[in-house]
């Protein structure tokens, strides 16, 4: 059963009620993972001893953190604070300066020597980007394409799909997002959140194991975001692994297994949403928070310059 197919059961539709594993408490997110043996399971994501350098900036300080599959983490933090960078890694957008990251046991973007990795060459890096899709805040569509176009393209380039095939998922995952009635309109023709549906689709039309969303409502205006959370929130009941770099306080609280906290390139703290936004632990991660409800942080900002360094593994590896 593909991931269209389950994000339609209507028996989806509904957060589960009853199936919080022991010690849980049930005001936390959902234990999505294996709650429905017809579900896709996502892939399990580690990252070990992540550091990434821009020249003579480090952006990422050594991240460590397991993802398991099926699960939503959604990561905040400050401005420059590494979040969008660390998105970036995990499908190797950005190489790495040091550490790894795997996706269901496979290192990402690269090939173990002894105690060494070697990146790997474009076209193996593509393959292995089929099963990590990502949705960027600036939706990056094809202004050439028409939605369809657009959505149809992936799966065509790099699966060698039909036109045809392609082309019907691809009406069959813009009518998912709500947009069946614009998939011959092309991008200038649609608004901000029309656009990041598309995008969304786009991402899904090679039905990955792991789906990563890159401040997904920062270029909207506010009153499209919530028809963008929708869409993510039903795909948050359907099994795929989510990471999801936001400042909406309120939707992570409601749609994360785990919430992230990050400053300086480090990992504060994280936890459950009722642990980190209602008992954060850290004087760091209640200013934070403190500024955010109060309207006073900024948006994210980090550096993507690219960089070519030498590339170890972990000490403990």
């Amino acid at each position: 059963m593909n991931l269209l197919t389950l994000l339609r059961r209507p028996d989806r539709d509904a957060r589960a009620q009853n199936r919080y594993p022991a010690g849980r408490s049930a005001d936390a997110a959902p234990d999505r993972a294996g709650t429905d043996p017809a579900s896709p399971r996502g892939g399990q994501v580690e990252i070990r001893g992540v550091h990434k350098s821009f020249g003579d900036l480090e952006v990422l300080r050594g991240i460590d953190l397991s993802i398991s599959p099926g699960s939503v983490t959604a990561i905040l933090g400050p401005s420059g604070s590494g979040k969008s960078t660390l998105l970036r890694t995990i499908n190797h957008l950005e190489p790495l300066t040091r550490g790894l990251i795997s996706v269901d046991g496979e290192v990402i973007g690269y090939r173990r020597d002894g105690d060494l990795l070697h990146e790997l060459h474009e076209r193996q890096v593509l393959r292995q980007r089929a099963a990590i899709g990502m949705v960027f805040q600036s939706f990056n569509l094809f202004a050439h394409m028409t939605a369809l176009a657009n959505v149809a393209e992936a799966p065509r380039r790099a699966l060698g799909v039909p036109r045809r095939e392609a082309e019907a998922r691809a009406r069959e995952l813009l009518d998912l997002v709500g947009l069946a009635e614009k998939a011959e309109v092309y991008p200038r023709q649609l608004s901000g959140g029309q656009q990041q549906r598309v995008a969304i689709a786009r991402a899904l039309a090679l039905d990955p194991k792991v789906l990563l969303f890159d401040e997904p409502t920062s270029a909207l205006d506010p009153e499209l975001v919530e028809e963008v959370l929708a869409v993510i929130r039903s795909l948050a009941r359907a099994g795929t692994t989510l990471v999801i770099v936001t400042h909406e306080v309120p939707f992570a609280r409601d749609i994360a297994d785990t919430v992230v906290f990050m400053d300086h390139g480090r990992i504060v703290e994280q936890g459950p949403p009722a642990e980190v936004l209602d008992h954060p632990r850290h004087e760091r991660t209640r200013a934070f928070l403190h500024r955010v409800r109060t309207g006073l942080e900024a948006s994210p900002s980090v550096p993507d310059a690219p960089t070519d360094l030498p590339h170890h593994l972990p000490e403990d590896h």
